[in-house]
């Protein structure tokens, strides 16, 4: 059986907006790279933001949000076992 998408795949005017929301989170992640005041938690907020910017393109330009349930829950199991071997292996370095 062949999978079929489960929505409707977005238009020129999605990848648009897409693009002008990446620009965007881009854009403030670049200020937060010059802003001094937030110490620490200037890791923190760029690692959200990257997050949030690698599942808007994943979800959006690799078609994921478009697709079956179960090539999401592929891919999420690839994605959570890769974090898993990268944890260990910063165990296993002691970079804990």
């Amino acid at each position: 059986m062949v999978a079929t998408a489960t929505r409707p795949h977005p238009t020129a005017k999605t990848y648009w907006l897409i693009a002008a929301f990446l620009a965007a989170v881009t854009a403030v992640e670049i200020a937060i790279s010059y802003a001094e005041f937030l110490g620490p938690a200037k890791g923190v907020l760029l690692v959200t933001l990257g997050v949030v910017k690698f599942f808007t393109v994943v979800a959006v330009f690799m078609h994921l949000r478009y697709d079956v349930r179960g090539y999401r829950m592929l891919f999420l199991f690839g994605i959570v076992g890769t974090l898993i071997v990268f944890a260990a292996v910063l165990a296993a370095m002691q970079a804990f």
